[in-house]
């Protein structure tokens, strides 16, 4: 997948910036996330005709999907992060200034990777309820949220930890890596379908057919919660498909 990269934060980004940051996640790409994948794209910076995220006709697109960095918040223009046009085309839009604790290179990795995973936002796999793990529901294939709290450094640009497929699976495999990282929390790393410190997962209740989230703790609820404000969350959207069907 060749994702068009369109930079529309007046300048508050410089493409100098954003050009360093698209090389950065382009690395972890080919070096870090393929390999355990064995699936991925590329990232490349393309010119602006307008100075808003247009979701209907992609005249900057030279590739397959869009990502546009986006400095306002406003839920009417860019209904989120990551979503689909009528035509089916994936796109995506990093919102600079949702105020939060992070840097926006993070959440440029966030959403890259996850464009990358699920292009048309849609993908579902069965595992444990967070809430009760003696019952089953449907997680939304996010490649980040779960440890979204987490990154490291490619060039000296923050990147975001991500899944790794064992993570997705029933029960724990031996000699897995559930996480990129792998960081140690009270002395665990993740659980396949578990959450980190500042993490979270969505998923769908087959007994309600509606989608819901488990937040890990009061920073991850805060962090959700700014996204919901700006309109910028995947569950909005599944919520959303679901209604059209």
């Amino acid at each position: 997948m060749i994702i068009s990269v369109i930079n529309l934060t007046r300048g508050k980004i410089s493409d100098e910036q954003l050009q360093c940051a698209i090389r950065a996640v382009n690395r972890q790409i080919t070096d870090d996330f393929e390999p355990y994948w064995s699936f991925g794209g590329k990232l490349r910076l393309e010119g602006r005709t307008s100075g808003r995220p247009d979701k209907r006709h992609f005249s900057e697109m030279r590739g397959d999907a869009v990502l546009y960095l986006w400095d306002r918040i406003d839920a009417k223009d860019a209904l989120g992060y990551h979503d689909k046009n009528d035509a089916g085309i994936p796109y995506g839009v990093v919102l600079t200034e949702l105020g939060l604790d992070e840097c926006w290179t993070v959440t440029f990795s966030h959403e890259a990777l996850e464009l990358l995973g699920d292009p048309q936002c849609n993908l579902l796999v069965q595992g444990p309820d967070p809430r009760n793990r003696g019952r089953s529901v449907f997680h939304w294939f996010e490649m980040c949220d779960a440890v979204q709290d987490e990154t490291y450094e490619i060039d000296g640009v923050k990147v975001s930890n991500f899944v790794l497929p064992q993570y997705f699976t029933l029960g724990e495999q031996v000699g897995s890596r559930n996480d990129f990282l792998g960081l140690s929390h009270s002395g665990k790393t993740l659980r396949s379908f578990g959450v980190n410190p500042g993490g979270y997962v969505g998923f769908v209740d087959p007994r309600t057919g509606r989608n819901g989230t488990f937040e890990m703790d009061e920073r991850a609820a805060l962090r959700h919660a700014a996204k919901r404000k700006a309109g910028a969350t995947r569950s909005i959207l599944r919520n959303k498909g679901a209604q059209m069907r």
